[in-house]
């Protein structure tokens, strides 16, 4: 059996999940064998059938995990750690009882790659110096100035990366979960992955 099978809502997640487990010791956890699937439905599927998917896979894995993000999930209506227990709830009456989980992410994955790392910039492709990252967010109105991370973290990303001249890629994710320091990363739903 292999250590662990996730169903992930899209490739930004996948990417994101792949440059983590690249670093076990970074997230204190051994090196592990694991498969990730994309949903083709992406959030609003892995809302509504992500725990049905994942147990066609009860006996094949040790662990299962169930990461979408909650704007756009069609959920919004019930708070994102409501759902979250909702679908835990669902993996705890079903085969896989403590052995799988869900990881519902608020409000994307974007909040976890936003931090004071020069490796952000890099990643993104930040060249200026004048101004820097962080301030260009502030002038552009989308960093409050003692916030850490945008209240928008995707429209942010996406405004940076338009400015800087790069295109939008999973790959970016990866890059940055290979490389940003973990420690500063505040975000409930990542501090959740990395307890699982």
């Amino acid at each position: 059996m292999k250590d662990l099978v996730v169903l992930a809502a899209d490739k930004d997640i996948e990417f994101a999940l792949r440059g983590l487990f690249s670093r076990p010791a970074a997230i204190g956890i051994r090196p592990i064998d694991y498969d990730i699937f994309v949903e083709p439905g992406h959030d609003p599927a892995c809302a509504s059938h992500g725990t049905k998917f994942l147990e066609g896979f009860f006996g094949q894995y040790h662990q299962g995990l169930l990461l979408f993000d909650y704007e756009g999930c069609g959920k919004e209506d019930i708070a994102p750690d409501k759902l979250q227990q909702q679908l835990n709830q669902i993996f705890l009456q079903g085969p896989w009882q403590n052995n799988a989980k869900t990881i519902v992410i608020f409000p994307e994955i974007e909040s976890w790659i936003w931090s004071k790392s020069p490796h952000v910039d890099n990643v993104i492709g930040w060249k200026k110096d004048e101004p820097t990252l962080r301030q260009w967010l502030q002038n552009e109105g989308w960093l409050e100035p003692r916030e850490t991370k945008p209240a928008r973290p995707k429209e942010a990303f996406n405004a940076a990366l338009r400015t800087a001249g790069k295109p939008h890629s999973a790959s970016l994710f990866k890059q940055m979960a290979e490389k940003v320091s973990l420690k500063g990363c505040t975000d409930s739903s990542f501090q959740e992955l990395i307890k699982v």
